[in-house]
């Protein structure tokens, strides 16, 4: 296969370009002279990536709030539809997660005869079952992170490959809290809780300072504990404006990003549904997850569940392991005493280790040579 192949990615906030940045490390060894744009963040530039628009650029989640910039993501979808087509014409493109945007732009391209790939199954099993058809149409081959999940697209005609998840490769299996608290300049005794509310300014306007008060309270009942806040770039000034509003100023580290370094310094983390509570579960570290949105938004989104759970390590262990508040039950007391529970319970949280060490073992395969195996073979179609 020819080594300068051209690939455009679409990778839409801070957890997708963590996994574009991942896959792309393996595309860059098995096509050395390839070319990669699109839309994309730090991680994906890393690797070369050629980024049109930054990947925050798509990071909105709730029906409400994505109404609020839904004509400026239409009009970047548009361009970017009209570039691929005509000067900058892809050899295959890779969505990455991101299925309102990716979908709609993966149609239109296949059907002027541009390969699609869509890298991460969207949650058909989880929120949104009328996704299917769209899926099929859109797309030619789906890369699975899940392993339930190819016998599923299967059931309604989808080509797909499991290609294991790449965290589960770049997290090791007995992550060193001591290093990680000692390059934090944490105590190695005192309990430490990472909080993390979100990479989204939407999350964080609902979760920030809900996180911050269960924060205080758990600071009340715990004077030793210690906080860190992984910021993204893009929220940082507001994180420490809340942080400074919270009256936990001495208590609480604000770090640049260094979210896997937080998880591993950790006892128990206090996070906001979504991605990041897989990588604290591929941590083995105990949580408490919790979510508010606008009231309508979780109206909709409640409507459209399939399953009795939101969080990942819920979903993949087919049972409550962690605790879930979400939206009036996401209350600071509920947090905290959610967080204060682990800290009080060590042989519960040995016996969820044991469940996250197991889940681990399972999403651990070597997914850059899984995955682009598939896409060489979409490219060869």
């Amino acid at each position: 296969m020819d080594g300068s192949q051209r690939f455009a990615l679409v990778a839409g906030e801070t957890s997708g370009d963590l996994l574009a940045g991942l896959l792309l490390g393996g595309m860059r060894q098995r096509w050395p002279d390839q070319q990669c744009y699109g839309i994309g963040g730090p991680r994906m530039a890393e690797q070369g990536f050629e980024a049109w628009w930054p990947s925050d650029r798509l990071a909105v989640r709730g029906y409400i709030e994505v109404l609020r910039h839904y004509r400026g993501i239409v009009e970047i979808r548009n361009q970017l539809r009209e570039r691929l087509l005509t000067r900058d014409r892809p050899d295959l493109f890779i969505g990455v997660d991101a299925p309102d945007f990716n979908l709609d732009l993966e149609a239109a391209l296949k059907a002027q005869g541009v390969p699609t790939v869509h890298f991460v199954c969207p949650s058909i099993w989880a929120w949104r079952a009328d996704r299917v058809e769209k899926i099929r149409r859109s797309v030619n081959h789906v890369l699975c992170i899940f392993p339930f999940e190819p016998d599923l697209l299967a059931q309604h005609g989808i080509a797909a490959t499991y290609v294991g998840h790449p965290l589960a490769n770049v997290i090791p299996l007995q992550p060193d809290r001591a290093a990680a608290r000692t390059s934090l300049s944490l105590p190695l005794d005192a309990p430490v809780v990472a909080l993390l509310p979100g990479s989204r300014a939407s999350e964080l306007q609902y979760l920030g300072a809900r996180f911050l008060q269960a924060a205080l309270r758990i600071r009340q009942a715990r004077p030793e504990v210690r906080f860190v806040i992984p910021a993204v770039p893009a929220l940082r000034e507001r994180i420490e404006q809340l942080v400074r509003t919270s009256g936990l100023v001495d208590a609480v580290q604000v770090l640049n990003g260094q979210s896997h370094t937080a998880l591993a310094a950790c006892d128990v983390t206090l996070i906001a549904s979504g991605t990041a509570t897989l990588e604290a579960a591929l941590f083995k570290r105990p949580m408490v997850i919790a979510y508010n949105m606008h009231w309508l938004s979780w109206q909709i989104m409640r409507r459209k569940q399939l399953q009795p759970w939101v969080g990942l390590p819920n979903i993949l262990c087919e049972n409550a392991v962690v605790p879930e508040l979400l939206q009036d039950a996401a209350t600071p007391a509920a947090m905290a005493q959610g967080v204060i529970d682990w800290l009080d319970d060590a042989a519960r949280i040995e016996a969820l280790q044991q469940r996250f060490q197991a889940l681990h073992h399972t999403l651990r395969r070597d997914t850059a040579q899984l995955a682009t195996d598939a896409i060489e073979q979409v490219l060869a179609g």
